[in-house]
């Protein structure tokens, strides 16, 4: 594997350098966008004027350190190459995202948690060294212990508005080669909030481990915990890429076992239950629909092309019917405020299923962009789905809502889709004065988008 991993690294020092010509070539002054085959944002926009920066080709896994247990990963790696260089060798990054075609470098200069970060945090949280090329044109090795050390910690929720990162030195942990589950039921959100506070504590419950947790709210009074523990044997081993649903299956074993790369994927196939919208759920259209197009990308395309040409609005105006306003959120919650959101959220949104995973930041410094309290347990709520307006309400009405029960209740707001934010409540939320420091030092001339303008900006 070393030798290998020298060959990659000096493809890769090419790679970095006909990039940074490229960059270089662009018209001086002209705003800058990242050219990429695969997005999991859900901002919709008329595509942007600026040139591209193709990246496409930092895509690899360089190089797998088994006994520091680190592997550097090039910017543009998405999880599923990741995990297939990593399992073979019986390893893992400490949080896999839930969807294959998340990158590494879009899950830490944005959005990734899973249900290991209760005990592994953020995907950030395990990152040892980035490779950033920077909005000035410049590549920078950033650190938490050398002179970029501010990038470094600055970088996560950027959202390429500060620089890209190229390649990553990530932590890895050890894994097995199955996961077994339990699917507890609670009756209330007070019930399950506690429960996730205590299992979150102890890392176990009734007594036997727990490496990885998440939960499922199908409606106020049924709210399940998925717990998961590694195991070396399994007496079966499920399978929910062909006609059986995993998200169908909380409600209906008590107990299950997954192989650790079908664990890993377990939300993928149905985009969490995003694929009933589309009708890949029904089993006559499931059979039909061809296996290797049940993936979270695939269907993603469908909604950016429906989106793109307004389709479901043109039916709906057809109609006489309102339109549907998209509520695509993940927001953070700490645990004791969660029955308060969830009540809040079942009354004014309607929404269900609703995805929970507990987050525990591992680093007690913090990250400047991502205002959350590393001594706090927080508890990820991610909803996507639409909801109906009133004929001639304008979308805008139950996101807005969302942001302002968020922050009420003293939680945290992801920003890969739409935001409503007016722009002096936005900066007092994600740390304006922080934030233009880094701006000014790595992007001078204001080449890459503000976060503001890429985030919210004009909708």
């Amino acid at each position: 594997m070393a030798d290998r991993g020298t060959v990659a690294a000096g493809s890769h020092s090419d790679e970095v350098s006909a990039l940074v010509a490229k960059y270089g070539r662009l018209p001086a002054g002209a705003p800058v966008r990242l050219a990429k085959p695969t997005s999991n944002l859900f901002r919709f926009r008329a595509p942007s004027q600026g040139p591209g920066l193709d990246v496409g080709r930092f895509n690899r896994v360089l190089e797998v350190d088994s006994a520091a247990r680190t592997a550097q990963v090039q910017g543009m790696a998405t999880y599923e190459s990741i995990v297939d260089a990593l399992l073979p060798s019986g390893y893992s990054p400490f949080v896999v995202p839930q969807l294959k075609t998340i990158t590494l470098g879009g899950a830490v200069a944005g959005l990734g948690i899973e249900s290991t970060s209760f005990r592994n945090g953020l995907p950030h949280e395990s990152v040892r060294e980035m490779e950033i090329l920077t909005g000035s044109g410049e590549v920078v090795r950033a650190r938490p212990d050398n002179e970029h050390a501010e990038l470094f910690r600055g970088f996560p929720n950027s959202y390429g508005t500060l620089g890209y990162a190229l390649r990553l030195e990530i932590e890895l942990e050890q894994v097995k080669p199955y996961v077994r589950l339990r699917h507890v039921r609670f009756g209330s959100a007070q019930e399950c909030a506690t429960a996730i506070a205590e299992i979150c504590r102890d890392r176990s419950y009734d007594g036997e481990p727990v490496d990885f947790l998440d939960g499922t709210v199908f409606g106020a009074r049924e709210q399940y915990l998925t717990l998961g523990s590694y195991v070396d044997k399994a007496p079966f081993a499920s399978d929910y890429t062909g006609q059986q649903i995993y998200y169908r299956s909380i409600q209906q074993r008590q107990v299950d076992y997954l192989g650790i790369r079908d664990y890993l994927w377990r939300w993928d196939t149905d985009w969490f239950w995003c694929s009933r919208a589309l009708g890949a759920q029904h089993p006559l259209v499931r059979r039909f629909w061809p296996q290797q197009y049940r993936r979270s990308d695939v269907y993603r395309r469908i909604v950016a092309w429906d989106r793109r040409h307004a389709v479901t609005d043109r039916i709906a105006t057809l109609r006489g019917k309102g339109l549907n306003e998209p509520v695509i959120q993940d927001v953070e919650i700490p645990v004791d405020r969660l029955p308060e959101f969830l009540e809040f959220f079942h009354r004014d949104i309607g929404i269900a299923p609703v995805w929970l995973c507990p987050v525990q930041l591992r680093d007690a410094e913090g990250w400047p962009l991502y205002p959350m309290d590393p001594d706090a347990l927080y508890v990820n709520v991610g909803f996507w789905a639409t909801v109906p307006l009133r004929r001639g309400e304008a979308p805008g009405r139950f996101n807005r809502a969302i942001e302002r029960a968020v922050t009420e209740l003293g939680g945290h707001k992801s920003l890969y889709s739409d935001s409503y934010f007016e722009e002096a409540e936005f900066w007092q939320l994600y740390n304006r004065s922080a934030y233009q420091q880094l701006k000014e030092h790595y992007d001078p001339k204001g080449r890459l988008p503000g976060l503001y303008e890429k985030c919210v900006g004009e909708r």
